[in-house]
């Protein structure tokens, strides 16, 4: 966890030299900050959709968008940290106008570099000029004593001991639920990465982008300001700025997509098929597009990637794709990306992931040479729409994947990504934690099963399902995929590590599961399945 400089005696919060109430300042990057808390406190906003359009509605450029976004975010994915010491530092509950500029106030505390007397006297002034001079003492007295001690000298007092309750001191050190946090450490099957896990989930990810074969380049990208990626060979990472004004993106030939949700995609076009043909592919729940943008590249085109390898060996001697070594653009060790993954500064989670599950080497793996339909559906006729307008070749239909509007048997290929909690995606969508109920997962998990189940009867003897969730949670992934394939004589799981080749740390197998502490990534779920005659 990040520490500050602690505050002195003499910090003065917000007065002048004189002893005067300074005359509030409009501060534009923490305004907005303050306009997207209130908005997730008050009715249930999107963080990750309000911003931006805040940003660009009030010109909110540079290094005051990189603030904004810092303090909102931040600010929301520490809550519960936040919120437990502001408890002990108040005499009352704070109405919930000015709690929410206390937990702003607290976040530039105790994990940011702004200066003490700054993050006390700036927020003070946001409250004075957006609640009242009554409202801008008491937060005044209350960020004084919370800026009297730095996080790590707070845990230990808000939070429960560790040796008592484990789980417990890491919700609140770690601003996770309880129940998440415990839904971590079984995904894990380990205590050990739990600080690294959720240090990494409180992490500002990375934009990470994506070019699509035959549309796009790694090398555009890269002319646009951005740096290849470390895992996928369509993979780049834009260190800054706003990636809506790189043309490729904007015309959408690249995308924004999470390097994992890029390699679970891959993986299921890699897997060769038995029997003849392999034409029609089908993405059941593809809204918003990510995904099915990426499938219907490479169904089109071909994954070029892998074919320029495989033509590289060919023309080297070397033996065809079924005993070929990976190539360097899947290597974990690619310089230009290792640098760039937060996880990857932890070298204990780094050889904890080795020892957690081998490297596939690629053998089994197949690149896609084109030539394939993609048939796009979700239940949801706004997010079919933005599949639409994200792939160019697919067929887009509205069509609930529990009531196939298709025809069994007919798919080559079919990727179901599951609706699912998202706990994967938790350093994305900042507030998610605080909104999501383990009450709930029981109703995915039977959703999650009828629609793998009809994914199975879409797919084709010899053909491939790919079932994916954006989540780690036990109940989503290895507990659905076990009973379904209890249930069924025609389903054989694959080793999903066999096609991501060169990525440690996926787990045991047969299924692969990312993490963000060991590859820098969402936590991504994929289980490969064939249907057998």
């Amino acid at each position: 966890m990040k520490t500050r400089g602690q505050q002195g005696p003499g910090g003065r919060g917000g007065d002048n030299r004189a002893g005067r109430p300074r005359r509030p300042s409009r501060d534009p990057a923490r305004n907005a900050a303050y306009d997207v808390v209130r908005a997730v406190d008050e009715r249930d906003a999107y963080a990750n959709l309000l911003l931006p359009r805040l940003l660009r509605e009030r010109g909110i450029k540079g290094r005051d968008a990189a603030l904004a976004t810092e303090l909102a975010y931040g600010t929301l994915r520490g809550l519960g940290t936040y919120d437990a010491i502001i408890e002990m530092c108040s005499d009352r509950a704070p109405d919930p106008d000015v709690r929410d500029a206390l937990r702003i106030g607290a976040h530039q505390l105790l994990r940011m570099r702004v200066p003490p007397h700054a993050a006390v006297g700036t927020t003070v002034d946001l409250v004075r000029l957006r609640i009242g001079q009554g409202a801008a003492k008491f937060v005044n007295a209350v960020l004084r004593k919370i800026g009297s001690r730095t996080l790590e000298e707070w845990v230990p007092i808000v939070a429960p001991d560790p040796a008592d309750d484990p789980v417990g001191h890491l919700a609140v050190a770690y601003g996770h639920p309880r129940w998440i946090v415990s839904a971590f450490r079984d995904a894990l099957g380990t205590a050990d990465e739990m600080t690294d896990l959720l240090d990494a989930d409180n992490a500002r990810p990375l934009v990470t982008l994506v070019a699509r074969p035959g549309r796009s380049s790694v090398e555009e990208l890269e002319e646009a300001g951005a740096v290849p990626g470390r895992y996928s060979p369509y993979a780049a990472y834009l260190r800054e700025g706003d990636p809506g004004q790189i043309e490729a993106v904007a015309e959408t030939r690249a995308a924004v997509q999470d390097e994992a949700s890029q390699l679970v995609a891959l993986a299921l076009t890699r897997v060769p098929v038995d029997g003849d043909g392999d034409e029609l592919w089908l993405d059941m729940c593809a809204g918003p597009g990510g995904k099915a943008g990426l499938l219907d590249a490479i169904a089109t085109h071909g994954d070029l990637a892998g074919l320029d390898e495989e033509a590289r060996r060919r023309a080297a001697g070397g033996t065809s794709s079924a005993g070929a070594e990976p190539g360097p653009a899947m290597h974990a060790g690619a310089e230009a990306g290792s640098a760039m993954h937060a996880g990857a500064e932890a070298g204990s989670a780094m050889h904890a992931a080795a020892e957690a599950g081998s490297a596939g080497d690629g053998a089994a793996a197949e690149a896609f040479p084109g030539g394939a339909r993609l048939l796009a559906a979700d239940v949801q006729r706004h997010r079919a729409r933005l599949v639409w307008e994200t792939t160019r070749n697919a067929s887009v239909v509205t069509a609930d994947g529990t009531e196939p509007a298709w025809r069994p048997g007919v798919f080559d290929r079919v990727m179901l990504d599951a609706p699912c909690t998202g706990l994967g995606a938790l350093r994305r969508r900042p507030e998610a934690r605080w909104r999501r109920d383990p009450a709930g997962i029981a109703e995915l998990g039977k959703l999650q099963r009828r629609l793998l189940e009809t994914a199975l009867d879409a797919v084709r003897p010899g053909g491939v399902v790919a079932y994916v969730t954006c989540s780690p949670h036990l109940a989503e992934t290895r507990v659905v995929v076990g009973d379904v394939l209890a249930r069924r004589k025609d389903v054989e799981q694959l080793d999903s590590r066999d096609y991501l080749p060169g990525i440690e740390g996926l787990g045991d197998g047969p299924h692969a599961q990312f993490w963000p502490h060991r590859h820098g990534t969402d936590a991504m779920f994929l289980a490969l399945l064939r249907k057998i005659a």
